[in-house]
C-alpha cells in the first residue's frame, strides 16, 4: 500500500493513480456511506462484472452499463428476457459476459422477491452485516488492504442463499470499501476523517 502526494497538494490512496476519473472516483464516492437501495444495488451488479478485470474498466463504462440496465431498476431488469440478453450481448459499451448478463436479470428478480417477502429494505439488510454503521478502519502505508473480512464472508454468503451470484466474499469486500461500510482510506489521506464523519453523521 502507498499513499500519493499529487501535484494539487492532496494526500491520496496510492491504488487510483494519477487518472482523473480514477482520482475523482476515490475524492467523490469510494467509501462515502450508501444508504440508497437501489444505488447499493447497482454497485453490487457492477462489482460482479468487475470479477477478473479491473475496477478502472468498469468505471470508464459505467454509464453505458446504466443506459444498458435501465439504470439499475431491479422493477425493470427482472422483465427483460432472453432478446434483452442477446441485445445485451451486442452491446460494445458493456462487458459482455452472458453470465454476469443473465445473473444480472437473476439478482433483479430476487431483490424484487425479498422486497415482497420482508419489510426490511435491501439498504437495511446490507448495513446489518456492519451493525448500521460503517467500520473505521486504521490503516497506515505500512498495511496491505485486507482482500475479505468476517463481515464480507457473512454477506457473502447470505446473498449466495437469496440466490444471488458473483458475490464470493472478495467481491463483498471491494462492494463494502466502495460503499462505506467499510472506511478503507489510509489514515493519512484527505478522505479518510471526511468519511468518517459522514459515518457518525448518520449514525
Amino acid at each position: 500500500m502507498k499513499l500519493i502526494m499529487h501535484d494539487d497538494g492532496v494526500a491520496r490512496c496510492g491504488w487510483p493513480g494519477t487518472d482523473p476519473l480514477y482520482m475523482a472516483y476515490h475524492d467523490e464516492e469510494w467509501g462515502v456511506p450508501e444508504y440508497d437501495s437501489r444505488a447499493l444495488f447497482e454497485k453490487l451488479i457492477l462489482d460482479g462484472f468487475q470479477a477478473g478485470l479491473s475496477w478502472i474498466t468498469i468505471l470508464r463504462k459505467r454509464d453505458n452499463f446504466r443506459k444498458a440496465f435501465k439504470n439499475f431498476e431491479p422493477e425493470k431488469i427482472a422483465r427483460f428476457t432472453s432478446k434483452d440478453v442477446e441485445r445485451l450481448m451486442q452491446d460494445a459499451g458493456i462487458i459482455r459476459n452472458r453470465s454476469k448478463i443473465e445473473s444480472t436479470i437473476k439478482s433483479a428478480r430476487v431483490w424484487l422477491e425479498m422486497q415482497k417477502k420482508s419489510d426490511t429494505a435491501f439498504a437495511d439488510f446490507l448495513w446489518s452485516f456492519v451493525g448500521g454503521k460503517p467500520i473505521q478502519n486504521t490503516l497506515t502505508p505500512r498495511h496491505q488492504y485486507p482482500t475479505e473480512s468476517e463481515e464480507s464472508r457473512a454477506m457473502s454468503k447470505a446473498l449466495k442463499k437469496l440466490g444471488f451470484n458473483f458475490c464470493g466474499p472478495t467481491i463483498i469486500y471491494a462492494f463494502m470499501q466502495a460503499v462505506g461500510m467499510i472506511n478503507d482510506h489510509m489514515t493519512t489521506c484527505h478522505r479518510h476523517s471526511a468519511c468518517k464523519k459522514m459515518g457518525k453523521k448518520h449514525g
